[in-house]
């Protein structure tokens, strides 16, 4: 079943949370939600880098959590200047690029979560199997 998994603020607030089964076209609807409020938090330039991120984020929960269950939270930081997501999954081999041959077809989304973010890590879950993997962008002046 899917759910949500933080209690909405009044408009779109600071930090939106949903828990459920991904699929193969959970990344879009996601993009969609990330775009809505990026734009709502004035933080448009942020768009492209941070859709692409969680598409890749989501993308290794897809291919390599097996019961695909992940809870997916995207924060508006503190201080206004950014964003940080998170993607939780029950899968705790921490996220590895595999890249070996530059003309593969797989093995990069974390090379590419680098890429296009300015920070980026994971941390295992604390109190069952899996881990959390996060990326932040900071809006540009």
């Amino acid at each position: 079943m899917n759910h949500l998994i933080h209690q909405p603020e009044p408009g779109l607030g600071t930090r939106y949370g949903v828990d459920f089964t991904l699929g193969e076209h959970s990344a879009r609807h996601l993009r969609r939600i990330l775009r809505v409020y990026l734009t709502a938090w004035e933080m448009t330039g942020l768009c492209d880098s941070a859709s692409l991120a969680l598409t890749e984020l989501v993308a290794n929960v897809v291919r390599h959590t097996p019961d695909r269950r992940a809870a997916v939270l995207m924060l508006r930081r503190p201080d206004g200047r950014g964003l940080r997501v998170e993607v939780t999954d029950t899968c705790p081999r921490p996220p590895l690029s595999t890249a070996v041959d530059e003309l593969a077809e797989d093995g990069r989304g974390v090379l590419i979560v680098d890429a296009v973010t300015d920070r980026w890590g994971w941390d295992p879950l604390p109190d069952r199997p899996g881990k959390a993997v996060w990326f932040e962008c900071d809006v540009k002046p």
